[in-house]
């Protein structure tokens, strides 16, 4: 069986934790993680006697949802590429691999402690199957694993020994089942159109995909993106007075919020699709509308804000004659730790000291776009 006729079937064990238990471990080490494999072997060929004829590639360490489910599948490809390199019939076909000093042997097969705080934390599993079993045992894993799933005793009780933990539940899913599971846990929380990108990204990358949000901001995806317009230029083209005006508009900086945090987790950027935007750090998006005119007052940096969302964006402006302000940039800080580095980025542009002016509010002109107050000049 060359390794270049074996075909990859995904699969992950999941360990669902008791209420107020948490995992502190990020991985297993080598031994570990082959002791764990010989007892998934065996939970395997009871429920498909033929996966015996498949290699078992299993991966000790433990991923949040969001960090398996990224374009391209790094973890399993990673994983699936490791396998491949140890000759057959080495440990009766079944490979694992654990970590050594704390890393494991790839990169992408290290979690982020960033995402470890979740309930349900996950173990990467591969079959690799020879052409002319592949799909009939793809098919099996479908429906064995959504039927009969459940890790058997002693795989279960190792993993609560292992890892000092309580499980209310270890089962394995194929990946179509993670995929599955994912998207009924965001349409439970509204977050349907975040889906619809995400499964895109994953499962047809090549194909562009558009949507809107819950309240009507347009989202799409394109070459492995999610591309929004300016919210700037949408709370423009909104109608209603200047109070619901504003209120919708941190009602979009809300969703925003959520679903930058999420692409970001799933390996997805967010990025502004405007004839004026800046690239940033993750975390912000950042629209360059005009220059300093020198006939105008010294640019001033305006935070405007919202209840309970904090700074929803940065208007930088220059007064002219009359005290008006001219608009020079926008800045939206889609996560806290991005509003230093926003202001900073401002400041040095325009050449100002980073100082940000709280307005308390969002501050719309007469044309119902972001703006700053309009004070005389002295």
């Amino acid at each position: 069986m060359e390794a270049q006729s074996l075909l990859a079937l995904p699969a992950v064990l999941a360990l669902e934790l008791s209420p107020g238990e948490s995992c502190s471990r990020l991985s297993l080490s080598r031994d570990e993680a082959a002791e764990l494999a010989a007892l998934v072997a065996a939970d395997l060929h009871a429920l498909l006697p033929q996966v015996d004829q498949a290699r078992l590639a299993l991966a000790g360490a433990l991923f949040d949802t969001a960090e398996l489910l990224r374009p391209g599948f790094p973890v399993w490809s990673t994983l699936d590429e490791l396998a491949r390199r140890v000759p057959r019939g080495h440990l009766d076909n079944v490979v694992a691999f654990g970590s050594h000093e704390g890393h494991m042997p790839a990169q992408p097969l290290q979690p982020d402690p960033a995402y470890a705080d979740g309930p349900m934390r996950l173990l990467p599993l591969s079959l690799l199957a020879p052409e002319d079993l592949a799909e009939s045992l793809s098919q099996q894993l479908e429906v064995e694993l959504v039927g009969r799933g459940e890790a058997g005793t002693r795989t279960a009780d190792w993993l609560m020994r292992t890892l000092g933990v309580k499980l209310e539940h270890v089962r394995y899913l194929s990946r179509n089942d993670l995929l599955a599971l994912t998207c009924v846990q965001y349409e439970h929380v509204n977050l349907s159109p975040l889906w619809s990108l995400l499964e895109a990204a994953l499962l047809t990358p090549y194909r562009e995909e558009t949507t809107l949000s819950a309240r009507g901001f347009p989202l799409r995806y394109a070459e492995g993106k999610v591309l929004i317009p300016s919210p700037a230029q949408w709370l423009q083209d909104q109608s209603g007075d200047p109070a619901q005006r504003s209120h919708a508009f941190a009602g979009i900086v809300f969703e925003l919020r959520q679903y930058a945090a999420l692409l970001e987790a799933h390996g997805l950027p967010l990025r502004l699709q405007a004839p004026a935007s800046v690239d940033t750090s993750p975390g912000s998006l950042l629209e360059m509308l005009a220059t300093i005119d020198p006939g105008f007052d010294s640019p001033t940096l305006f935070a405007h804000e919202a209840p309970g969302l904090g700074v929803v964006a940065i208007t930088v402006t220059q007064r002219g004659h009359g005290g008006l302000p001219r608009a020079l940039a926008h800045g939206y800080p889609l996560q806290p730790q991005a509003l230093g580095g926003l202001v900073a980025m401002l400041a040095d542009h325009f050449g100002i000291a980073p100082d940000l002016h709280a307005l308390g509010r969002i501050v719309l002109d007469e044309q119902g776009r972001l703006s700053a107050p309009a004070t005389a000049l002295h």
